[in-house]
């Protein structure tokens, strides 16, 4: 499988930080017939009482009704999804490859499954994901297979 990299619309609340808010947000999701590739969720550092959750991907008036309905609203940060075969090192060649290009990170959650790979990436300005598309597309791609080696030709007896 070949690495797909797509600009999506994360959507987002803040919350109290309390047993079942997770369960309470993402019920009217779950109603509405969700299938949701990403759920995030985590509490604000030094507040122990904020958390944000936030989710991808919400489409429809259904589903736009459902996750209005719990509060949840599309969030301006340009973000990119990222999915495809894993391979040893990968992450830390998306990464090299970002920073050599100069594009900062403003977040970035990434997980493994099997043989594949899913990362959600979070950037300051939407010139920044869009840079960032083309940087890590190239070094995702698979290394080049070795050329084979000819057999030498056989000599004709004389």
């Amino acid at each position: 499988m070949a690495v797909t990299v797509k600009k999506v619309s994360i959507w987002r609340t803040e919350v109290e930080d309390r047993p079942g808010t997770l369960a309470r947000v993402l019920e009217p999701l779950a109603g509405a017939g969700a299938d949701l590739k990403v759920v995030m969720g985590y509490r604000y550092p030094g507040e122990g009482s904020r958390a944000a959750i936030e989710v991808y991907p919400v489409s429809g008036k259904k589903l736009t009704a459902a996750a209005q309905s719990a509060g949840l609203s599309p969030v301006s940060i340009p973000t990119l999804l990222v999915e495809g075969d894993d391979r040893p090192g990968l992450g830390q060649k998306l990464s090299a490859a970002l920073g050599e290009g100069g594009i900062n990170i403003s977040y970035v959650v990434a997980q493994v499954v099997g043989r594949k790979f899913s990362a959600v990436y979070g950037f300051p300005a939407g010139t920044d994901a869009a840079r960032a598309s083309a940087l890590i597309k190239k070094a995702a791609a698979p290394p080049p297979k070795p050329a084979k080696r000819k057999k030498p030709a056989k000599r004709k007896k004389k």
